[in-house]
């Protein structure tokens, strides 16, 4: 990705990011309307969509959607988090998509639309917390499935092709197929 910019944000995708930025890489299904969810927020410096958790060394959309190489469609976020506190980012993945629904995403079906967050290993504790503060939050509400979100440490990110990249920005009233479970993260 080597000379994009963000087509909304006019930044280069790929690093080098600024210092003191984060990187999560978070799966919450098809990762047009994942990327679009972060891209607005203050504080939010990239956004880019690629494929992560897997094991195939170079995936691309056709090989990802076979289902074969164990990756997720996942949305690239790069923020300061003295602008956007991580807290405000779960919130936005947790009640931005279902996350009880395993190896899908509504209609989308397989486990390239699977509810991941890979974060760096200093944030795989807040993250694993994360999910248990939205978990005990769906037990409250009665929501009748348990969390099936995987919680690990970031590994290698593949871009995903330019044609993806700030999809709905370029389509606004494309396929997104993202919906939440109405049950509120509850932290402020």
């Amino acid at each position: 990705m080597d000379g994009l910019r963000h087509l909304v944000l006019d930044r280069p995708l790929a690093p080098p990011y600024p210092p003191g930025h984060l990187v999560f890489h978070l799966g919450m299904g098809c990762f047009w309307g994942a990327e679009r969810l972060f891209w607005g927020l203050p504080g939010v410096w990239v956004t880019a969509v690629g494929y992560a958790g897997g094991h195939d060394p170079a995936p691309d959309y056709r090989k990802v959607c076979t289902g074969r190489t164990g990756h997720a469609e996942v949305v690239r976020v790069v923020f300061d988090p003295g602008v956007l506190p991580v807290e405000a980012v779960w919130r936005v993945f947790w009640e931005g998509h279902d996350p009880t629904q395993g190896m899908r995403q509504g209609n989308d079906v397989g486990s390239q639309y699977r509810s991941l967050l890979l974060v760096p290993r200093a944030w795989l504790e807040q993250a694993r917390a994360s999910r248990d503060r939205y978990q005990a939050a769906l037990r409250r509400a009665g929501w009748p499935r348990p969390v099936t979100t995987e919680v690990a440490e970031t590994g290698p990110f593949h871009f995903a092709e330019a044609m993806h990249q700030q999809y709905l920005a370029r389509h606004p009233d494309g396929y997104c197929g993202l919906q939440g479970t109405g049950v509120g993260y509850g932290v402020e």
